[in-house]
């Protein structure tokens, strides 16, 4: 029994590996920006595509990553989704073109996709309800220590210039723990799947794949090619798209075959509140791309010093999912609402604190803090309380939806906010432009408190979900 418990965490441990290089990917990114800029003399735009292209694979591909899993066995592709991206990270820090860095991007974020909804449906299945909170607490934390390594590694790696590399440090460091997370998976993780192997669902993984990214790279382009009647085009056949994809997916479902995404869950509405605040927290992504942006371009802070900057909520990050286990025993349901509400409150005190002065001060620190702890408290809590009344048969699809609207929330906050950033630089100051954008970033996570005090009222099983004894 002691040595089944043991393997329990060893495996977390290893599920944690590759759950911590998607988000460290990410942020590491983002600091790397300006690099990139000047070595490969990109736009805006492309800067943009270099994120949202690696989340919008990511999300698109997700649920499918999701289905995978249960087909062919969840630690099999975990195990492929490592090797992909650990295969690709050398490929983007080998890119001569941007054209070829945010193609490499597009392939790495869908290595991400397969890995990451193993992650979290395997925990799903292999921790029994009371070692949950603590679990996904540890899980949601790592995004917190990836938020960490990836502002300060990334301009450690950067100003060090080992090699001669500048913006290449930031891939090739994927390239040693994707070896060592490899290996370790093969001999500690176990193979799981449902006992009933589905097919795959090729007509709605095209569906999904064809609407979000017919929204998501006219919005980003958009503004760089001054709306041309094409975009507003390519909106209305991702509408479209959307529409024929749950048709087909209604479809398959009554002809009894599996699709892609299980509708039925959408009939929850305890499901739906929930990923619907997941969504809307996730929109923080934006901050990633434009507080360092702002930093080094109008105060000309070096890529170390913009690094830095961003710590507090890093730290904030990491400590948020350590505690909450322990808070949520105290506070049972308002755990999520204490988290959501102090995002908020956070985003109001930057913003605060950058109208008062364009140089960050103590407010804007203060804030960054606030805010991080409440992104670290909401992340584990959420994932848990939606995810906790899901049927095992369905766990792997439910793990997929929830990662596609991590992904989706965040890649749509780097279109739609960056966009609006980028818009608000060419006709303001910059920092009235970072003030208004995080000021809209600051209201979507108020709405996001709102949906929170609507979701308590919806579960089921609130004491086992929320981690009460």
């Amino acid at each position: 029994m002691e040595a089944m418990e043991s393997r329990r965490w060893w495996a977390l441990a290893v599920l944690c590996m590759g759950a911590f290089l998607s988000p460290l990917d990410f942020f590491i990114v983002n600091v790397a920006l300006p690099a990139i800029k000047s070595s490969l003399n990109a736009s805006e735009g492309a800067l943009q595509l270099v994120i949202a292209g690696y989340g919008a694979a990511y999300a698109v591909l997700v649920v499918t990553g999701g289905r995978l899993g249960d087909i062919y066995g969840r630690k099999r592709i975990f195990l492929l989704g490592m090797a992909m991206f650990t295969l690709t990270s050398g490929i983007c820090a080998m890119a001569g073109d941007i054209r070829v860095l945010i193609a490499a991007r597009v392939v790495q974020g869908l290595s991400a996709a397969l890995l990451a909804p193993q992650v979290l449906s395997t925990i799903r299945l292999i921790f029994p309800a009371k070692e949950q909170p603590l679990a996904m607490g540890i899980f949601g934390s790592v995004f917190g220590l990836a938020a960490i390594g990836g502002q300060l590694l990334g301009g450690v790696l950067i100003e060090a210039g080992i090699f001669g590399w500048t913006w290449q440090s930031v891939f090739m460091i994927n390239i040693p723990v994707g070896v060592i997370t490899g290996i370790a998976g093969m001999y500690i993780l176990k193979e799981n799947r449902p006992p009933v192997r589905q097919r795959l669902d090729i007509p709605g993984m095209l569906l999904i794949t064809l609407a979000l990214g017919l929204f998501i790279y006219p919005v980003i382009m958009g503004r760089e090619a001054h709306w041309p009647a094409w975009i507003f085009g390519c909106l209305l056949a991702s509408v479209a798209a959307g529409v024929c994809f749950v048709y087909t997916e209604r479809y398959l479902l009554q002809q009894g075959r599996a699709p892609l995404i299980h509708l039925p869950l959408f009939r929850d509405r305890h499901f739906v509140n929930g990923l619907a605040i997941i969504y809307l927290y996730n929109h923080t992504a934006a901050f990633f791309l434009v507080y360092p942006y702002y930093l080094q371009h109008a105060l000309h802070r070096d890529v170390l010093s913009a690094g830095l900057a961003v710590l507090p909520y890093a730290a904030g990050f990491f400590a948020g999912p350590l505690i909450s286990p322990l808070l949520a025993k105290r506070m049972g349901v308002y755990i999520v609402s204490l988290g959501q509400g102090l995002l908020a409150l956070g985003f109001v005190l930057v913003v605060a604190g950058l109208w008062h002065s364009p140089e960050p001060d103590g407010m804007v620190q203060a804030g960054l803090f606030f805010a991080g702890i409440g992104h670290g408290m909401v992340m584990p809590s959420m994932m848990r309380i939606i995810l906790a009344e899901i049927g095992i048969a369905v766990a792997g699809q439910a793990a997929g939806i929830v990662s596609t609207a991590i992904q989706v929330g965040g890649v749509m906050g780097v279109a739609l906010l960056g966009t609006l950033f980028f818009a608000l630089l060419d006709a303001y100051s910059a920092p009235v432009a970072v003030g208004i954008t995080l000021g809209v970033l600051a209201t979507l996570q108020v709405a996001g408190l709102v949906l929170v005090i609507a979701l308590k009222s919806s579960s089921k099983n609130q004491k086992i979900i929320y981690g009460q004894s």
